[in-house]
């Protein structure tokens, strides 16, 4: 099975390319269960709330795997929970670095508007500058490979589309 995962700060495009690129390969996508997180329980998170949606995370990763190969499309992993951390705790739990990693990160630029939807923080100049940094910071740190995603949002989706193309390619 190959995992392209969906990375990089909020309000960039990530959940939905995430879907529309699953629809359009036939690839199983895995939404972020943080969202659904936190619509349930509220946005006013401690560091057992991060832990519970890493965790959350992987075993809807693990319920989508046993569909079998394939191309599995994340929207998020514990990466991101890791900048996450970092951000809200300055702190990341190595527990959040050891879970499975993608394949490939498709890192999302903050470069295009921030839209407020109830479940974002950090939308404003140097916190989103600052948020953006810490995601492509565990990429870094964890030693994954990564493509930027950056631009329009129809150029967002081209080079999606190129990069996940590529990995089906390679496979």
């Amino acid at each position: 099975m190959i995992t392209v995962c969906f990375h990089g700060a909020e309000s960039t495009g990530k959940s939905v390319l995430a879907e529309a690129i699953s629809r359009k390969l036939g690839a199983t996508w895995v939404p972020e269960y943080g969202r659904t997180y936190c619509e349930e329980r509220g946005t006013d998170l401690a560091m057992a709330d991060l832990l519970a949606i890493a965790e959350g995370q992987a075993a809807a990763v693990r319920a989508a795997q046993a569909n079998g190969p394939g191309l599995l499309i994340l929207d998020t992993d514990q990466l991101m929970t890791a900048a996450w951390a970092e951000m809200l705790f300055g702190q990341v739990p190595e527990a959040l670095m050891h879970y499975p990693k993608a394949d490939l990160y498709l890192l999302f630029e903050a470069d295009v508007p921030w839209i407020d939807d109830g479940t974002r923080f950090f939308g404003k100049g140097p916190l989103r500058s600052r948020f953006a940094a810490l995601a492509e910071a565990m990429l870094v740190r964890a030693g994954v490979p990564f493509r930027r995603i950056t631009g329009s949002w129809a150029e967002r989706e081209q080079q999606v589309d190129a990069a996940v193309s590529s990995m089906l390619t390679v496979s």
